[in-house]
């Protein structure tokens, strides 16, 4: 008979905080794939799965449905999965039409090493810890659970915590109890319909277990999955990006943003890869092969990226009304926009503008340096086909193929598609060869602000100091205006340090601004 696995993922997942703001807990990445990834593979590839739905339950089953198509999935819409009557029990209860045959219960905040028991008779998971006040244990002698008892009643030596995992093959049984229990029931989840059992032969099976239901434990987990090699991906509260077998998910809480994504990648499909699957808050394609830039690249490299550019950027041929458009969009985009992402900065971290030096240089505010900008000239933009989010973490190298695909392209410029500002591009790869997105991930940075002074430092890989003197030189020889691109570049900076977290923010914002105050500072 085809397993059955009952995954619930109903529950809000409040003891993660914010990272369930926009995710169910069943989302949370662990080694750059969700925690449920790591559940469903490694369960037989023909097991079936009753996932019960609740807290961001359209995210559950849009992500199996892209990642996992060829698995079987029963997914269970629990009505009440907070407040009054809610518990896991109840959502326990929604399932049970599914799973009236032998079935394995795991909990989605549990992830253990080991392959799985058959289920050839009832058995529980246990692991060992030090500290049992926290967890409900299991009696354990000789192979066999002789009780589970709630937290703060376990013993050590003869108990052990109960890890949120079983094998069920007394169906019947478990579901009279759990119809029978009420509210207790509803409370107590599948520990109360476990305990019936636990009368007859239940066998006790020990795990390498790891809790992903709080912040604490989860780091742990993130650090015992860790991959050598992986991508390096700064978190965003509101965005994912899952990396599962051969299939990639981009996940964005933004409805628009998934829409504009798919859209933007027939335009620009000769440089992208093909999308595989869409849903309304994800895409997914197949993953592509090759090294990212920051890794693969070497001047002559980098000299035939600019080459395969020169082809990309192609060029748009606007009417006056369509200038006067795009021309009205980049004011918005850069003018606009950063000052929105600066007063989000200040209301974010608690602090406002000021006159502190940044690394032994005088400054003046950042209103004065912004009031100096020349927005109408930045706003002469140059329309074309354009990436949006150009630098070397989103560009692979396949070596083998000897081709460059291009990933995580932006959803739009200022509202449109088709047409975006080719220096924007520009800009972007140039902030990507100043701040290397590897070595701050590994914390190779350092920001303080003390009194009226700011200081700020960064480790930055000496290939890509020269990639960036060739890239000035290069911008000069096509004619583009390499003060435009170093004055967006810094531009960028500031309207990025809202968005991450303390202090990878503090240094953005003091980049930003000491960059911008160094462009100004020249002759136009």
């Amino acid at each position: 008979m085809t397993v059955r696995v009952c995954i619930p993922t109903a529950g809000t997942g409040s003891r993660l905080g914010e990272l369930t703001a926009f995710l169910n807990k069943s989302l949370v990445s662990i080694a750059n794939r969700p925690t449920l990834s790591h559940q469903i593979e490694q369960c037989p590839a023909d097991a079936e799965f009753v996932i019960a739905l609740g807290h961001k339950g359209a995210l559950v089953r849009q992500f199996l449905e892209l990642a996992y198509p060829e698995r079987t999935f029963i997914f269970v819409e629990v009505d009440r999965y907070e407040g009054p009557g809610s518990g896991l029990g109840y959502s326990l209860l929604q399932c049970k039409p599914h799973l009236q045959q032998p079935f394995i219960f795991l909990s989605c905040d549990t992830l253990v090493r080991e392959p799985l028991p058959a289920l050839d008779g009832n058995w529980v998971a246990y692991a060992e810890r030090d500290d049992l006040a926290a967890y409900r244990t299991l009696q354990v002698a000789g192979g066999r659970a002789g009780a589970l008892c709630e937290k703060g009643e376990g013993r050590p030596g003869t108990h052990f915590p109960y890890i949120g995992l079983a094998g069920i093959v007394d169906y019947a049984q478990f579901w009279d109890a759990m119809e029978a229990g009420g509210a207790a029931a509803v409370d107590g989840g599948e520990a109360f319909g476990l305990r019936p059992l636990l009368a007859g032969h239940v066998a006790a099976h020990a795990f390498t277990w790891f809790d992903t239901g709080n912040p604490p434990a989860l780091d742990a987990a993130r650090a015992a999955y860790a991959e050598a090699g992986a991508p390096n991906i700064l978190p965003k509260a509101n965005e994912a990006i899952w990396f599962v077998g051969e299939q990639v998910v981009k996940f964005s809480d933004d409805l628009s943003f998934i829409a504009n994504r798919a859209r933007r990648a027939a335009e620009i499909q000769d440089y992208v890869p093909r999308l595989t699957g869409v849903r309304p808050n994800m895409y997914s394609y197949r993953n592509v092969q090759g090294e990212v830039m920051s890794e693969a690249v070497d001047l002559p490299l980098f000299a035939r990226l600019l080459e395969h550019c020169s082809g990309f950027w192609r060029e748009a041929a606007l009417d006056d009304a369509a200038r006067d458009a795009f021309q009205a969009q980049c004011r918005t985009f850069y003018h606009r926009k950063t000052l929105e992402r600066v007063a989000l900065y200040y209301r974010t971290f608690g602090t406002e503008d000021g006159c502190e030096s940044i690394n032994g240089v005088a400054m003046p505010t950042l209103a004065a340096l912004l009031q100096q900008v020349d927005w109408d000239e930045l706003a002469q933009g140059l329309p074309g086909r354009f990436h949006g989010d150009f630098h070397f973490e989103n560009i692979l190298w396949n070596g083998s193929e000897q081709a460059f695909t291009f990933l995580d392209w932006r959803q739009d410029f200022g509202g449109s598609l088709t047409v975006g500002d080719i220096y924007y591009d520009l800009a972007k790869l140039l902030h990507g060869l100043i701040v290397s997105h590897e070595l701050i991930a590994d914390g190779h940075y350092h920001s303080e602000r003390s009194g009226g002074a700011i200081r700020y430092d960064f480790h930055r890989k000496q290939m890509l100091v020269a990639c960036e003197r060739h890239f000035d030189l290069w911008l000069a020889q096509q004619g583009y205006s390499v003060r435009k691109v170093r004055t967006l570049t810094a531009l960028i900076y500031l309207n990025i340090a809202a968005l991450h977290h303390d202090p990878y923010s503090h240094l953005l914002y003091a980049l930003g601004k000491d960059m911008l105050h160094g462009v100004l500072a020249q002759p136009a």
